[in-house]
């Protein structure tokens, strides 16, 4: 491993040494434009020889780094590693970027408040942080309650528009005890609460209990505090009111405003309440009551008051661990860690609990909706569809992952090792006064070295298709789905999930050299796409979410998520080749990729591209479907360019250094990349044929004056 800092660096030294991936309704983002020229103090990948095809690939980094900014938890495994090293910018290399101003910690101090932000719920729970909709909360923004069949009232907006608004509504058939309500403003229904135990009680009306998981509140409040207010319900075969039909939730806090109304000026609360962790709420629903617990006079401002779809991912909490590991290896920022490895251990504790994965050593998902099993099922010529079932758990959001996760298990692999890292280096480094006492919950990095290996046997045979010869996924009921989900198999191969015999086996499927029996695509047709392989290789008519119910309408290759591809999990395939059928094919693919972009910029960008030759493909993006992911909300293709850096190059940040181990193809003598920003150094990486490298500070920035 190399060391890097003031005591392997002086000014001017030179070392070497001998080393040994729909997101469908996602953030919306402009189109990108065509044949951007990168600034000079952007890094280069320099290679001898493959001048022309470098600056290629650099144009292609530098195209989906500039307006990369940190996302939501959902890409922080991806955004993180991609963004931080270069070093862009005029300023001086420090690790204490919170109290630094200058351009070249921009993205550092970016990634440092976005991540030491991510919010939580009480149980421990990484919001998605997504755009709001008629949906969960702290989930992705569908489904709606209405798909579901819910019930609702949305007094206000929500105010994202896009098709993501609920249905307006009015307070006509609500009933008010001890209480007043008001006339509704545009920021909702104003209900005054003049005397003890005021209630809101709905209109009558008719839902399943289990295809409506949780009752959400979106309001403001004031006079509440201490107060302990709680829904109940009625049902069919339970008309009347009763104390066994109740749940406990928290009251709003907030202020009185003008006229003994609330002050409604800040961000409203939005309470979810897990109804189906209740023995009772079952069987047909048919009125909601709110008790508000007040102790005197109070107000409260709804929003909206609607059942909601349990839409929660159960790859949050994984990916922010991940990322907090990818922002501390690269820039060694102790105070961000002193003040993160809390959340990062309560995250880790949520998972553990919620997913079971100490008994099961694998992501046990029993969200409802979320046990893996299709919402749209076809048999004997007949489909039918099931209401609830098939709810996203991930990015791929019509694809019902869930129940034995197998992409979460491999994601909760990889993040066993990160934490694994993270308690170590607190360990070795006393010096850095980061507690690791039993009180808060510190791991034992050996622990979860071993659990994760545990992990990989259990998941390595358990989503296994040895007829196939690649991974699946199992529902709740031990199904296995297996529609050639080259994103999980690359990402199995990328994370180190995958056994030596299974990567090849992987790699024979993908590269085309071995054709699956019943698959779609096979050969050089799992290319079509030519930037990457098509996501799937079987064509899926029955495998999604409730809501997808018609994909016979949508061609073969015109869906992201049913033989498209997405350009960003391009960077797991090379990886993937690069560990399966070495250097060589990984470098013949990235010239395929960096040929392919170089027409793209000839005709004006992706957008114009396609539109030209719809046999070309069509793109996704807006929140238009489409089969092909690029740009707009795609911003992992990011990852692409990062081969040469984690790839080639065989780059490694660790907390004391790094680790480099060049796989260079034949024909590149030597690969150099520029202004890697590691620590508080600046340095260019050169690796060569022979296995050796050198590392070496940059050059000043050609920009610095």
């Amino acid at each position: 491993m190399q060391t890097l800092g003031l005591r392997i660096f002086g000014a001017g030294s030179l070392l070497g040494v001998v080393g040994s991936l729909c997101a469908f309704g996602a953030l919306l983002a402009s189109p990108l434009r065509a044949h951007a020229e990168p600034p000079a103090d952007f890094p280069r990948f320099v290679v001898p020889g493959a001048e022309h095809e470098m600056e290629t690939v650099r144009r292609l980094f530098w195209l989906h780094y500039a307006p990369a900014v940190p996302l939501i938890p959902l890409w922080d495994e991806w955004m993180v590693k991609s963004t931080l090293w270069p070093a862009v910018g005029v300023g001086t290399p420090t690790t204490a970027v919170a109290e630094t101003n200058d351009a070249l910690n921009l993205m550092r101090r970016r990634w440092r408040d976005a991540l030491s932000s991510r919010s939580f719920n009480d149980d421990g729970y990484v919001h998605t942080l997504q755009h709001d909709g008629p949906a969960h909360a702290e989930g992705w923004p569908f489904p709606f309650w209405m798909h579901a069949g819910g019930v609702g009232w949305h007094f206000a907006p929500i105010g994202v528009g896009g098709g993501y608004e609920g249905p307006a509504a009015t307070a006509e058939g609500w009933r008010i005890e001890r209480g007043t309500g008001g006339a509704i403003t545009p920021q909702g229904w104003p209900v005054m609460l003049e005397q003890p135990d005021a209630t809101v009680t709905t209109p009558p009306f008719a839902i399943n209990a289990a295809l409506s998981p949780w009752l959400r509140i979106n309001w403001w409040a004031a006079g509440l505090n201490g107060a302990k207010p709680y829904v109940e319900w009625t049902t069919e075969a339970a008309p009347e009111w009763s104390s066994e039909r109740q749940l406990a939730f928290t009251a709003a806090e907030g202020t009185f405003g003008d006229g003994g109304n609330v002050d409604a000026k800040g961000r409203e609360t939005r309470t979810m309440a897990a109804l189906y962790r209740h023995a009772e709420w079952k069987g047909t629903v048919t009125r909601l009551r709110i008790n508000f617990g007040n102790q005197g006079p109070a107000a409260v401002l709804f929003k909206s008051i609607h059942t909601a779809v349990d839409t929660r991912h159960n790859i949050n909490n994984l990916n922010f661990i991940r990322g907090c590991h990818d922002y501390f290896v690269w820039t060694r920022d102790v105070e961000f860690l002193k003040s993160q490895i809390e959340r990062i251990r309560t995250a880790m504790k949520f998972v553990e609990r919620e997913f079971q994965t100490r008994e099961r050593k694998c992501i046990y998902t029993t969200w409802p909706g979320h046990e893996g099993r299709s919402g749209v099922r076809v048999a004997g010529g007949t489909k039918t569809v099931v209401p609830g079932e098939g709810v996203g758990s991930n990015y791929w959001d019509l694809l019902p992952f869930g129940g034995e996760d197998a992409l979460a298990t491999v994601y909760y692999y990889d993040t066993l090792r990160d934490l694994a890292a993270l308690e170590e280096a607190i360990l070795k480094h006393p010096e850095w006064q980061i507690p690791s006492d039993a009180q808060l919950a510190a791991y034992d990095p050996d622990d979860l070295r071993r659990h994760a290996e545990e992990v990989k046997a259990y998941g390595g045979e358990r989503f296994w298709n040895a007829a196939a010869g690649r991974f699946g996924t199992r529902d709740l009921d031990g199904v296995l789905h297996d529609y050639g989900f080259t994103f999980l198999n690359n990402e199995a191969i990328y994370h180190g999930f995958a056994t030596p015999e299974q990567a090849e086996s992987i790699n024979g499927w993908i590269s085309g050299q071995r054709i699956v029996a019943d698959d779609t695509s096979t050969g050089p047709d799992v290319y079509h796409w030519r930037f990457g392989p098509r996501s799937t290789t079987r064509r899926n008519l029955d495998y999604y979410s409730w809501v997808w119910s018609n994909p016979e309408d949508v061609p073969w290759g015109n869906q992201v998520q049913d033989g498209g591809a997405v350009l960003g999990f391009s960077y797991h395939d090379l990886m993937a080749r690069l560990r399966t059928g070495g250097p060589d094919a990984a470098a013949a693919r990235l010239a395929e990729i960096a040929k392919w972009f170089e027409e793209v910029e000839a005709e004006g960008g992706y957008r114009r591209y396609y539109a030209k030759d719809p046999a070309r493909g069509t793109q996704q993006g807006g929140n238009v479907a489409g089969g092909l992911g690029l740009d707009h909300e795609f911003f992992e293709s990011i990852l692409v360019p990062q081969v040469m850096l984690y790839g080639f190059l065989g780059f490694e940040p660790t907390v004391d250094g790094c680790n480099v181990r060049p796989q260079l193809p034949q024909g590149w003598p030597e690969l150099t990349v520029t202004r890697v920003y590691l620590h508080d150094q600046i340095v260019d990486v050169t690796g060569r044929a022979d296995g050796t490298y050198e590392i070496k500070p940059s050059a000043p920035s050609p920009t610095a004056p």
